[in-house]
């Protein structure tokens, strides 16, 4: 069977609900590999909730539906306060990127109760904002960004992880709508350990299977690349 599209390979899959210190509870869910513990956590960020984006936004779907199976990755998907999927709405109201430090920290706080090992940010559009803002805070190994807008975070938040050791990847669509490679490398100087990655042909929502599994492929390279190359068949059973 090819890997494509919304498949959903084997995982253990938990709905699982994180809550904040200001008393907000939000809806998430947690997939671990089926027989193994993972090498790895993702812990994701989700595109702009007023624009549409959820823990459904299909790159964060699709990295849930795959790479426990194919990298031994856990990965956390969750709704920041006030947005709503088909696992249910987060309590509180969206903040613009701002009381939403507290839905991170309640992310990266889930990670440490669980034991799970070797966090790393990955966000997405708005995501990557909240990872730059925020990500510095917290015991994790480093952020991937992907499609960063830079609408929200500062040039001074960006500048403050050049003192930072954690990694940071960060993956430019050739097409982007907000920020292409040339003033991405601009804007990202500041950071001279970042490793910018230009994507030809790629466009802000990595739409089409040969985006989805690039960017599936960076992040397992940054995070676990033993597990590189991945497979694009799947020969055992499928998830329900």
């Amino acid at each position: 069977m090819d890997i494509r599209g919304p498949v959903l390979l084997p995982a253990r899959r938990e709905n699982i609900e994180l809550h904040t210190v200001d008393e907000l509870t939000l809806v998430g869910e947690l997939a671990l590999p089926a027989e193994r513990e993972p090498v790895a956590t993702l812990v994701t960020l989700h595109p702009l909730p007023t624009a549409g984006g959820f823990m459904d936004s299909h790159i964060l779907r699709k990295a849930a539906g795959r790479l426990p199976a194919l990298a031994d990755i856990a990965v956390l998907r969750f709704n920041t306060r006030g947005t709503t999927s088909p696992r249910g709405t987060s309590e509180g109201a969206f903040d613009g990127g701002a009381n939403e430090v507290f839905d991170v920290a309640a992310a990266v706080d889930f990670v440490r109760e669980r034991g799970l090992p070797r966090p790393w940010l990955v966000g997405w559009s708005f995501g990557t904002e909240l990872a730059l803002k925020y990500g510095r805070d917290h015991d994790i190994e480093g952020v991937i960004l992907l499609s960063p807008p830079l609408h929200r975070a500062t040039a001074d938040e960006v500048a403050a992880w050049a003192g930072d050791e954690r990694r940071m990847v960060v993956l430019v669509p050739e097409f982007d709508d907000y920020l292409r490679p040339d003033e991405a490398r601009e804007r990202f100087a500041a950071v001279p350990h970042a490793t910018l990655i230009a994507v030809e042909g790629g466009k802000h929502l990595w739409v089409g299977e040969t985006q989805t599994r690039r960017v599936l492929t960076e992040i397992v390279a940054a995070v676990a690349p033993d597990a590189l190359p991945l497979p694009v068949e799947w020969e055992g059973d499928v998830a329900d």
